[in-house]
């Protein structure tokens, strides 16, 4: 861990934000520096991994709805489509118009998984004997009710 990312690793160190974007943004550093640490291992990074499980998951699809899925911007989701294509992680074809491509894994996305799931698990078990069994509950059960309500608040701000 380099000297700067020592400093944040302590609770102590944390100051009081005023806003929940800039706690969540916050939290979610942290939590991504203990998945990318792990699966650097593996030489990914935990948006990569999670593209190449939810394709293997749900096998081919369009990157509009990979982008709705991951509540992800469009431009960055093409720029990791398109170093994890590089890597034949995963294939693209064309879709029902000439705009719309699709997406799915190839053989080597299906070792990379398999390579990097070790690592995944040890970062997830690590963060979840952390917050303990109650703690990793009701993380979830918060994240999914933020989720929600953010949601429902940026429908409300969209023009119509």
């Amino acid at each position: 861990m380099r000297s700067e990312d020592l400093e944040l690793a302590s609770a102590e160190g944390l100051f009081d934000l005023p806003c929940a974007c800039q706690n969540l943004r916050r939290a979610t550093r942290i939590v991504t520096r203990i998945y990318d640490q792990e699966l650097k291992k593996a030489r990914l990074e935990i948006t990569q991994f999670g593209l190449l499980t939810a394709l293997a998951a749900i096998g081919e699809v369009n990157q509009k709805r990979l982008s709705g899925g991951f509540a992800m911007e469009s431009t960055t989701l093409t720029r990791t489509l398109d170093r994890m294509q590089k890597r034949n992680w995963i294939s693209v074809k064309p879709g029902a118009d000439k705009r719309e491509h699709v997406f799915s894994l190839t053989p080597a996305g299906k070792r990379q998984i398999a390579r990097a799931k070790p690592r995944w698990e040890l970062a997830e078990s690590r963060f979840r004997n952390e917050l303990g069994e109650i703690g990793w509950k009701d993380m979830r059960e918060a994240v999914s009710l933020v989720t929600k309500g953010a949601l429902a608040a940026q429908s409300f701000l969209q023009p119509r």
